[in-house]
């Protein structure tokens, strides 16, 4: 090990400082056994953004080794900066999801448009070309000015970014609740394309390799923006605001395809996004991938600001910017591909034989550690878990017998409060700011049950879906893990995709605290037990904690991507009915529960009672019956029932699609013995809308695999409007007016009340 001095002017190394920097007092001390001695500023910058929760997963990695993540499509499953599958005929799909929610909680914009950004990288520097972006949303009630800002700057942010990069936003969630106010929850997912043996890992190698830094100038912003997503929203953090980077989606296009031409020329042994922690984390990830030493000099990063120090170069999260190990002697090749594309390259180090992690100022060295500690020697924590009081009596809420939750008197009204309500009605004036049929490969876009994307050069097209319910985890972390995966499982069914594998963006508060811990381990248990009952494996994914504000945690939120592959694109399926004459068919049953309903939250305010079951072992049988009933031509719709219950989904059936829509009459009679808001709007799993014209077939085949099915009804002109017969009443409401309730709501909401940035500085930041 060499001699490593304190910079000039670096502050004094004391108790305060390193609290400032987020390490325990017994972190602190690994760090000085580790290095055998004091370290300096430079190195206690280097320890706090690899050591933060964010970038070690210090509390979660553990748990997370018990998912699933071995499967015979998994070509690179977690560690990297994706996950790739095969998908048939030498093609691959690379995939993964992460968060931008702190960010997104101060400058909703940026916070937003970096995300996207982020995600994108993520995704080529596996040398896969994005063909598709997803995201999933949560923010609080929309009667906040707050929360409006908050929504208007994240949708727009969002578009802005994908658009101008080129890449479509082809599906996605949005949910508002309460639980959300003061931490919304933005999450990005990219998909990409690329033939199985153009796949290139972020593993430094070759001993005299070069070390590049691509792509745009290192400039102050985002320093510390690991650190900051690992760490509680306060009022304090609007002060914070630096923290959260600038993104130019312009030089991101130039840096794409710089990326996967370098990818391409046989110049390059590794790329790797500057993401959160910046240079800091590409170096020390890929040193550690491939258990080599490398050596960094500050000094030759290209910079835009005078007189930026080690510290600063090397935790700045500026975006727009990779790291790349060329071969040796190819320095030059790869400048002339970037200056093709307007971008520089600069080297700045190289791959030593050496086992250390070096970084100098010029001569000065300014940061070393031992071999691979930096990444290998990361504390791991196993803190208690313990289920929280209010949860257990949330669940333990006798729903039916409570005077104050008691049935309204018209199921009509309630149906179109329902329809109107946020998290239920359409989302169209979100996704019409994204495009979502740039690359003219989007056969299935925003607004119906997954997204469909055909595969070039072959019959096949993928489905792609991001799926969580909140307030199902909230009352039972384990059951609500479940439903997360098999309600994007039977969404990208649905569309006549077989489900393949999954990414997951874990969302949840503080994990020192028992119950919030115990929500983590109990989600991700069910996620894996669904796993593994679909046969999806978890390629990669993202976890982030500490989303909690003054008012409290945010719901544990672990949204599921899921992708599914559909091998013809005559099996491609909507979610809208298709024909007048058409016989309705509910694969799956109505039960009696309605615990955790978005019709309790929306119409009596609560959050209570037990979620629905979730059978593992039904919800495969369901994807199985419904694929197959789909690829024998006797499925002309198909529409999986969640919030809301089933009114709300045969509601979407005849008018989600405003060019194409009818009417509907439904008989729910064989459920009489049943409470009728249950029927109605009970969200009970493993059930799927379908319309057919060959009925009695999918009878047939729902039979044979052991699933409930049944006739509830028929597809009728628009004028006729939709009928609901079930306890021995009658709903009747005009299609029109169904779909005015639900396609106007959000509008209503965002155009007539202001949601600039005034609205932030005249009430106050929320935080």
């Amino acid at each position: 090990m060499s001699e490593v001095l304190p910079r000039p002017g670096d502050p004094e190394i004391t108790a305060a400082l390193v609290r400032e920097h987020g390490l325990t007092e017994s972190e602190f001390e690994r760090i000085c056994n580790m290095l055998g001695r004091t370290p300096t500023f430079t190195e206690l910058g280097i320890v706090s953004a690899l050591w933060n929760e964010h970038c070690s997963y210090k509390h979660s990695r553990n748990t997370l080794r018990t998912l699933p993540t071995e499967g015979a499509a998994v070509i690179q499953g977690p560690g990297e900066n994706a996950g790739v599958v095969a998908i048939g005929d030498g093609v691959a799909i690379a995939f993964k999801i992460e968060s931008h929610n702190h960010p997104s909680a101060i400058e909703p914009y940026q916070g937003a448009a970096t995300g996207v950004g982020g995600i994108l990288r993520d995704v080529f520097t596996m040398g896969a070309r994005p063909i598709a972006m997803l995201n999933s949303l949560r923010f609080g009630s929309l009667d906040s000015a707050r929360n409006r800002y908050l929504f208007a700057g994240v949708v727009k942010g969002i578009g802005d970014y994908g658009n101008s990069v080129g890449v479509p936003t082809v599906a996605g969630e949005i949910v508002f609740d309460s639980a959300y106010d003061g931490n919304p929850l933005v999450n990005a997912m990219c998909v990409g394309m690329l033939r199985e043996d153009e796949l290139i890992r972020a593993k430094a190698e070759g001993v005299g390799n070069p070390i590049l830094c691509v792509g745009a100038r290192t400039g102050r912003d985002g320093i510390h923006g690991a650190s900051f997503a690992s760490e509680d929203l306060s009022e304090a953090s609007e002060a914070k605001r630096p923290r959260v980077q600038v993104g130019d989606p312009f030089t991101e296009k130039l840096l794409l395809e710089a990326s996967l031409e370098l990818i391409r020329s046989g110049h390059i042994v590794a790329i790797q996004d500057m993401g959160a922690a910046g240079l800091t984390s590409s170096s020390a990830e890929m040193a550690a991938r491939g258990d080599v030493g490398v050596t960094i000099d500050t000094s030759r990063v290209p910079v835009r600001e005078a007189g930026m120090t080690p510290y600063e170069i090397l935790l700045s999260e500026s975006q727009e910017r990779m790291l790349v190990v060329a071969l040796e002697g190819h320095e030059q090749q790869v400048r002339e591909i970037l200056f093709k594309w307007d971008l520089t390259a600069e080297v700045i180090g190289k791959v030593i034989q050496e086992p250390v992690y070096r970084v100098t100022e010029g001569d000065r060295i300014v940061a070393e550690f031992p071999g691979s500690a930096l990444v290998t020697e990361c504390p791991r924590y196993d803190v208690p878990a313990e289920e929280g009081r209010e949860a257990i009596a949330r669940r333990s809420i006798d729903v039916a017998a409570t005077k104050e939750l008691a049935a309204e008197s018209d199921p009509t009204w309630t149906l179109l409060q329902l329809l109107a309500a946020p998290t239920i009605a359409s989302k169209r004036w979100a996704y019409q700011q994204y495009d979502s049929t740039v690359r003219t490969n989007t056969v299935i876009g925003p607004g119906g049950d997954a997204a469909v994307l055909r595969v070039r050069g072959t019959d096949r097209a993928i489905a792609l879906k991001t799926d969580c319910n909140g307030r199902y985890v909230t009352l039972d972390p384990r059951v609500g893990g479940r439903i997360a995966v098999v309600e994007s499982a039977r969404n990208v069914a649905c569309t006549g995709a077989r489900p393949l594998a999954i990414t997951n963006c874990l969302n949840f508060g503080n994990p020192t605290r028992p119950e919030i811990f115990f929500q983590f381990k109990e989600a991700v248990a069910g996620i894996r037990e669904a796993c593994i009952a679909l046969d999806t494996p978890v390629t990669g994914g993202n976890v982030s904690f500490y989303n909690e504000s003054p008012t409290g945690s945010v719901h544990p939120t672990p949204v599921i991507g899921m992708l599914g592959v559909i091998d013809s694109l005559e099996h491609i399926t909507r979610s809208t009915f298709r024909n007048a004459g058409d016989v309705i068919v509910l694969l799956g049953d109505c039960t009696d529960e309605i615990g955790g309903s978005e019709y309790l939250a929306t119409i009596h305010g609560a959050i209570g009672g037990a979620p629905p079951a979730c059978d593992l072992d039904h919800e495969r049988d369901l994807i199985a019956t419904l694929l197959e009933a789909i690829r024998a031509g006797v499925v002309a719709s198909a529409h999986d029932c969640s919030d809301g219950g089933l009114a709300i989904a045969v509601a979407e059936c005849i008018m989600a699609d405003p060019g194409k829509m009818f009417g509907a009459d439904i008989d729910l009679g064989a459920w009489d013995s049943l409470s009728l808001r249950a029927v109605l709007f009970g969200e009970a799993q493993g059930r799927v809308v379908i319309s057919s014209g060959e009925a009695d077939r999918v009878l047939e085949i729902a039979a044979r695999n052991g699933v409930p099915a049944r006739v509830i009804g028929t597809v009728t002109e628009l004028a006729e409007g939709l009928t609901i017969r079930a306890g021995g009443r009658v709903l009747k409401i005009g299609t029109e007016q169904a779909a005015a309730a639900y396609h106007e709501a959000i509008p209503r909401i965002m155009d007539a009340a202001p949601q600039s940035a005034a609205i932030e500085e005249t009430e106050g930041v929320k935080v």
